[in-house]
């Protein structure tokens, strides 16, 4: 009981134990998603500071929209790296699919580190980065929902969105280190920083990868994927039968996705607003960040267990309703340069509104649908769902610089999409007593 309120997953047994297997892949799950999206936060911090200078000199002011552009593009690939990732994870397995999608990510983060600047090659330097953003967009599709679904399937019952929220959990530490590494070269010299001191956090990533192959190595295939497979019922085409059985959950979801908007348009934007109109200094906006980030490390594997206890929908309104309104106390904040209301609002929209989605969320998408075709269901709808998230920085800088470099933009556009996806989610079904064996489409 004790773990069940702290967070932490209980003590295992022998190493092939089903009670050692749910600890691995929640673990997998927690560093896959750590390289993940610190490679994703990374490029957003650079994309936010030094990359309209690196890769669009010339554009002018014009240079830090096609940047958060670029930030933007690697959301277009998601949806088909979901499809792939879906595919090959529901017909082949999870564990492998997993592996995958670390390679990738992990090989186009290094690569970015070592790209040319526009000054040496030209017009080949940000193309070159277009590509690699999408190869890390492609990674990403498919990554949660492996993890998720590894986890799911892994774990006890009563208990399943404690343990898939630890991949998510995951994605704070990548992006607290990613905070702590782009402090770092921040704090060097303009002429060093533009050199080469952006590139330093693209190639560290080079570390968590290995570490995070040699963790996915040891999981196995949950049994409920492998009696499916062995019984011959794992799906030929995957998506085809997502949308022929499920598609009102499909568009459900693309709605309930809407939920993570508020993780770009609070620390991408909100770091672009700050130190581009606001004067905050970069370090004061990035040392939030991972205030939000730490106290989220705490609230979320509780978030996720209290679900577990009371269902998931309550959870994810809750969320939705405490980020839609935390975010108006931020920008205005940031707004008018107030560093402890800053950090309040920073605490408030991703400690609290945030953390409580983004425990939850996983766990229910992936609970919608069944064993045979469950990474494909979560993985497509969720990355249909965050084409929005993606160019929420560049829609939203569009919005501000035509009203006079307003704050209330993002606010407003933030609130809106928790709206969305509350009544997505308020539409959907309750998932967290129905049986593993049970899970799926409404019978």
């Amino acid at each position: 009981m004790a773990s069940h309120i702290t967070g932490e997953p209980p003590a295992d047994a022998g190493a092939g134990s089903p009670g050692n297997q749910s600890k691995r892949a929640s673990l997998a799950g927690f560093v896959g998603s750590a390289l993940e999206y610190y490679d994703m936060y990374i490029y957003a911090s650079a994309s936010a500071l030094v990359f309209s200078r690196v890769f669009f000199p010339d554009a002018g002011s014009t240079g830090l929209l096609y940047s958060l552009g670029l930030y933007g593009v690697a959301y277009l690939a998601r949806p088909l790296g979901g499809f792939i990732s879906g595919h090959l994870g529901d017909r082949f397995g999870r564990r492998n699919i997993m592996i995958l999608t670390l390679l990738v990510m992990g090989l186009a983060t290094f690569l970015i580190g070592c790209l040319p600047a526009y000054d040496t090659v030209g017009i080949l330097a940000p193309t070159m980065l277009v590509l690699l953003r999408l190869c890390q967009g492609l990674s990403v599709g498919g990554e949660l929902a492996g993890a998720t679904s590894l986890t799911l399937e892994h774990a006890p019952a009563g208990r399943r969105s404690l343990y898939t929220s630890w991949a998510v959990n995951g994605i704070w530490v990548g992006c607290i280190i990613a905070t702590f590494a782009f402090i770092g070269v921040a704090a060097l010299p303009e002429d060093q920083l533009m050199a080469w001191g952006w590139r330093v956090p693209f190639w560290f990533s080079a570390i968590i990868l290995v570490v995070g192959l040699v963790i996915r190595r040891t999981v196995r295939d949950p049994e409920a994927f492998l009696a499916e497979q062995e019984e011959g019922g794992t799906a030929r085409v995957p998506l085809a039968e997502v949308l022929r059985h499920q598609p009102r959950d499909v568009v459900r979801l693309i709605f309930a996705a809407f939920l993570l908007v508020i993780s770009t348009t609070v620390p991408v934007y909100g770091l672009t607003y700050a130190t581009n109109v606001a004067g905050v200094p970069a370090s004061t906006t990035l040392w939030a960040v991972i205030s939000g980030y730490a106290v989220a490390l705490v609230t979320q594997p509780l978030l996720a267990a209290l679900s577990d206890r009371v269902g998931r929908k309550p959870v994810l309104i809750g969320g939705n309703l405490v980020g839609g309104a935390s975010v108006w106390l931020f920008f205005s904040a940031v707004a008018a340069a107030d560093v402890p209301l800053i950090f309040t609002g920073m605490i408030l929209c991703v400690a609290v509104g945030l953390a409580a989605t983004n425990a939850v969320y996983p766990g229910y998408f992936a609970e919608l649908f069944p064993v045979r075709y469950r990474v494909t269901g979560m993985a497509v709808s969720l990355q249909l769902g965050l084409v929005l998230t993606g160019f929420s920085p560049v829609i939203i800088q569009a919005i501000s610089a035509a009203n006079g470099d307003a704050w209330w933009p993002a606010a407003a556009y933030t609130t809106l999409a928790c709206l969305i996806s509350s009544v997505a989610i308020a539409s959907g079904r309750e998932t967290y007593r129905v049986a593993l064996e049970d899970l799926g489409p409404r019978r």
